[in-house]
């Protein structure tokens, strides 16, 4: 009964295996994070000592360096009813260990994967309005886990601005440091946000500073980000195909998108919109020669781009940045329609606790986060030809394209609410509030729809 209600909240047309894996999707989202506490609303908590919690649940299974790209923001259109909870459980976690949550798992802190990626999920809700945490205190637990200098490298990343590859961290069997910059660097950006929309000026301009810092490992010379040492010399020999300790689980061509905060900066980085475009079409379509073996975590290959792990996940609708989105429609169809499917091994990688399936039931809708905390949801391609979802709030939002099918997978127009509509995206609010986004398809790209 629970199950059903939950799943009906999204109410879709299509054919039976769209369905199945559209609702296995959303099943696998909602499976966790999960409540801990026991029905007093008690816990065992980091500290093993026994607490009572003051909304009466505590969530633990966040898998947050998967989770913060999509889930956490399609918790905030699904169940924002929970989102509180899980944002005051990570108020209590830094309370009694002194940093956010990374990975937690049964109410204990295993250390898994970089990031402080319990920022973007606090700040999002922030942004969005949803939750009684106090925000204060939130942005409080933010600013402390950023500036731990004996931390995960964060005393050197607040002094060189990068963290240096031949430092040793203890907190990491893997080095991952080129990663690590430009994880810590979205993370400071959303402190930024949250200090800017709280009137903390000084505090948004010094994180909005440090959210720049990911142009310190991007080297000109190659067109890449790649590892710096603590001279500032970057690492010799090095190839973007190769998957080595400095990149956390990708290589060069994956990590070069991990710009979220400021894409438009890292078009001019690149060098522009044209050579931007360039290597994107490249990252979709270059295979190595050799074929050499790859890592266990490189699945759902499309040239370099890596469905079946997270890292790869908005680098699809970047496309819409430089005025090709007919390309992000062409792949997110190929992904739809060949690495999800109905079958047990249904899924291209690791579900990574909901994020996969995220990334799905977003994309199905037609449209996706690319910045997590911009409240900004870019267009791809809807799946369904008819797609309503029932929000919290009693509105309906609700997507059609009745002409979509395997070939008429191209956006020829959009209408929000019966009016033309020119942006490349759709934002929290207009779905909060109801809207019906209309889709024209066709087997063909269209005119571009936005200005």
């Amino acid at each position: 009964g629970q199950w059903q209600a939950l799943l009906s909240r999204a109410q879709v047309t299509g054919t039976t295996d769209e369905k199945t894996s559209f609702y296995t999707s959303m099943y696998h989202l909602m499976m966790q994070p999960n409540n801990i506490a026991d029905i007093d609303g008690r816990y065992r908590g980091i500290d093993d000592n026994i607490h009572t919690s003051p909304t009466g649940e505590y969530y633990s299974t966040f898998s947050l360096w998967d989770t913060y790209r999509a889930a956490h923001p399609l918790y905030t259109i699904l169940n924002p009813d929970k989102v509180d909870a899980m944002i005051q459980t990570m108020l209590d976690h830094q309370k009694i260990q002194g940093f956010l949550p990374i990975w937690a798992l049964w109410g204990k802190e295993n250390f898994c994967m970089i990031g402080n990626h319990a920022i973007p999920v606090i700040v999002d809700a922030y942004l969005k309005g949803i939750g009684d945490f106090d925000a204060e205190k939130a942005l409080k637990a933010c600013v402390a886990t950023a500036n731990l200098d004996n931390y995960r490298g964060i005393g050197l990343y607040k002094k060189l601005g990068y963290i240096p590859y031949n430092i040793k961290d203890e907190y990491n069997a893997d080095n991952w440091s080129l990663s690590k910059t430009l994880e810590y660097a979205f993370d400071d950006y959303c402190i930024a946000e949250m200090a800017r929309k709280m009137g903390k000026t000084e505090l948004a301009e010094e994180f909005y500073k440090r959210s720049q810092n990911y142009k310190n490992v991007f080297n000109p010379a190659t067109g890449f980000m790649q590892p710096v040492d603590d001279k500032g010399v970057f690492i010799r020999p090095f190839c973007p195909d190769d998957y080595t300790a400095h990149i956390c689980e990708s290589n060069g061509w994956q990590y070069l998108w991990s710009v979220p905060q400021d894409i438009r900066g890292l078009i001019t980085l690149v060098g522009g919109k044209d050579r931007f475009a360039e290597k994107l079409d490249s990252m979709f379509t270059y295979i190595p020669a050799g074929k050499e073996d790859l890592p266990i975590f490189s699945t759902g290959m499309i040239g370099q781009y890596a469905h079946g792990n997270e890292p790869s996940h908005h680098v699809i609708y970047l496309y819409n940045k430089v005025r090709q989105p007919w390309k992000t429609q062409k792949y997110v169809a190929q992904v739809m329609h060949h690495l999800y499917f109905n079958a047990p091994a249904g899924l291209c990688g690791n579900e990574d606790c909901g994020q996969m399936s995220a990334w799905y039931v977003f994309s199905a809708m037609g449209f996706y986060p690319v910045n997590p905390v911009s409240g900004e949801y870019e267009i791809g391609t809807p799946l369904f030809p008819e797609m309503r979802m029932h929000l919290d709030n009693g509105k309906t939002f609700t997507v059609l394209a009745s002409a979509v099918n395997r070939e008429n997978i191209y956006i020829r127009s959009v209408k929000l609410n019966g009016k033309p509509y020119d942006k490349s995206y759709i934002t929290h609010q207009q779905i909060m509030d109801g809207a019906t986004v209309e889709f024209e398809m066709s087997s063909e790209p269209g005119e571009i729809w936005y200005r």
